[in-house]
């Protein structure tokens, strides 16, 4: 049986037991390469302050890369009875190169070890998403910009409410996936703080230079308190939470391509490369990657709810319950990842039904407001004019019709105040072209959310 490399203080083994359910290889094997290159910045930084010699150096970083290419050549198997990738490559290295191995923990603990190691692989896994969720961005835009005259109803509680664009409605997404991808940025900078070099809790005897690691390590800054730099994940916790949050868009975006791909909607189609059929059903084509995308998003948030669990009660310093930090982060970072990057073929290769979305904006009423807006104009107080199109609604409700298919002399049945450009008003694209305020749906505001948008994703 291997030896403890902390078993000096024992008498006795550990039970085999113990060793298997103390063990984190088999998820944090994940990190090798983050902990190996923070090793190589350790043994750089001791021997730069002399607590290291320059022989003893290049024994640990020459070894150290030649672990690297071994494990990821998958030339290396890593041992329950070392825990940890930590303990796991420190082992090997002092196997491979005897005591110039064992002075590699000098001044440094596992505690602040690990919180390197996994504040180095958010940082990637930031940078990551960040790059998947520009892409998506920019197919929103393309979108958007090859729909600027197909027109839709908008909705409100599922129901018809006023007619918008294609392009308004994915200009909507755009937005949330920008502040999606700010959240992202505002995390990176608070992660982009090194902890190594702050030992166990509190600090080291020794005379280390923690801005050459950090220069050496690519971080911003420096975690002030070595207590708080090994104790807290709020980093992780905000980084869970972001993905939680850009899932619940990716959700609702599903949603809607779900039912819009019914034939009850049929305003979109999905591609048969992104499709699934039935086992038993010949005619059916399932949106399943939408659903699934749906259906991922719980494992988001219960990811996030069990990090905060685990948090919640733990005083100051490390404990051991922080070792089960890392699942709901790798889950989460490889979850995101995969649904961002189909979701993004996905709706690239979408077919938007433009007849059938234009007939549904026609067919539901969605032109009462500017209709009630009409009235307004020529002097009625808004609240009668809405009491006045309600009731114009319920006679066309009865009788199967439009507001625009009444004729001018039953129109004035209801109020005398209509003309004849009553119809122009309410046709369906000048509702949408009428609108003014900023951030609305006209035509002329969509081109303004599209060029601003190029060039956010141009910088």
């Amino acid at each position: 049986m291997a030896k403890k490399l902390w078993g000096g203080r024992f008498s006795k083994k550990t039970a085999s037991l113990m060793d298997e359910f103390n063990a984190s290889i088999e998820f944090d094997r994940k990190l090798y390469k983050h902990d190996i290159l923070g090793s190589m910045a350790h043994a750089k930084m001791l021997a730069k302050q002399g607590i290291l010699s320059e022989e003893d150096r290049d024994k640990i970083v020459t070894c150290l890369g030649e672990i690297l290419k071994e494990i990821e050549a998958g030339e290396i198997e890593f041992s329950i009875e070392f825990e940890d990738i930590h303990m796991n490559i420190e082992s090997i290295l002092t196997d491979r190169i005897g005591d110039a191995g064992k002075r590699l923990h000098t001044a440094r603990s596992r505690n602040d070890q690990v919180a390197v190691d996994i504040r180095m692989y958010l940082k990637d896994e930031i940078k990551d998403i960040l790059e998947l969720i520009d892409r998506l961005q920019n197919v929103v835009v393309d979108v958007a910009d090859a729909n600027k005259e197909t027109v839709m109803p908008g909705y409100t509680h599922l129901q018809r409410a006023q007619p918008v664009t294609l392009a308004y409605y994915m200009m909507a997404y755009y937005q949330m996936f920008k502040r999606d991808a700010s959240r992202f940025e505002d995390c990176y900078k608070r992660t982009d703080c090194l902890p190594l070099g702050c030992g166990a809790l509190a600090g080291t005897t020794y005379n280390t230079d923690r801005q050459f690691l950090a220069d050496e390590l690519g971080f911003a800054s420096l975690c002030e308190n070595a207590m708080d730099a090994v104790s807290d994940r709020d980093f992780a916790l905000e980084f869970l939470s972001n993905c939680s949050i850009l899932m619940m868009h990716l959700s609702r975006f599903c949603e809607e391509m779900v039912v819009w791909s019914s034939a009850e909607f049929s305003f979109a189609e999905m591609d048969d490369a992104y499709s699934t059929g039935s086992s038993i059903m010949p005619q059916k084509k399932n949106p399943d990657i939408a659903e699934l995308i749906r259906g991922k998003t719980g494992r988001t948030y219960g990811n996030m709810i069990t990090l905060f669990t685990i948090m919640k009660s733990l005083t100051l310093a490390y404990n051991k319950d922080m070792q089960e930090d890392k699942p709901p982060v790798f889950d989460s970072a490889e979850t995101v990842k995969a649904c961002l990057e189909i979701f993004t073929d996905m709706l690239r290769t979408m077919t938007f039904k433009k007849e059938n979305m234009e007939a549904a904006a026609k067919k539901g009423f969605t032109n009462a407001t500017d209709a009630a807006d009409y009235l307004v104009s020529k002097g009625l107080p808004f609240r009668e004019c809405h009491e006045i199109i309600g009731k114009i609604v319920f006679e066309c409700l009865n009788r199967g019709i439009a507001i625009e298919d009444l004729s001018l002399t039953e129109l004035r049945e209801f109020s005398p105040k209509f003309e004849e450009d009553i119809y122009e008003k309410i046709d369906i694209r000048s509702c949408i072209a009428a609108k003014k305020s900023y951030g609305s749906t006209s035509f002329e505001s969509v081109d303004t959310m599209l060029k601003n948008a190029k060039e956010e994703l141009k910088k």
